[in-house]
């Protein structure tokens, strides 16, 4: 196992209100793809909508529709990391092209990622 793969151990389940920042990311193929940058969700509603990822190429979206686990030590995700998309300011022509949800989660991210903190 390279330092690139998923280790074997992840840790407990955790919920979306306490993953940690940081927290690695990896992708179907077991490759390590980033870290988490932030969590997206309305805790007020309780829905998680996905996560920030902080990549090689950027900061990607990762929808909660490909979150297949999120446990203490690591994030498991169902796409390759390449599958990820970029939270953008005009996310209404990616949601043209896919669904309206992953449109409006995009324009969340980049407005996370954009405000001055």
């Amino acid at each position: 196992m390279t330092d690139n793969q998923a280790p074997e151990d992840l840790g407990a389940p955790v919920s979306y209100l306490v993953l940690a920042d940081g927290t690695p990311v990896f992708d179907t193929s077991g490759d390590r793809a980033g870290a988490v940058e932030h969590v997206l969700a309305d805790e007020k509603s309780d829905v998680f909508h996905g996560l920030i990822v902080k990549t090689a190429a950027g900061h990607r979206f990762a929808a909660a529709t490909v979150v297949d686990g999120l446990f203490e030590h690591g994030v498991i995700m169902s796409v390759a990391a390449a599958d990820l998309p970029e939270p953008s300011a005009d996310a209404a022509a990616r949601a043209a092209e896919q669904d309206d949800s992953l449109g409006q989660s995009l324009k969340k991210a980049w407005d996370w990622l954009v405000q001055p903190r």
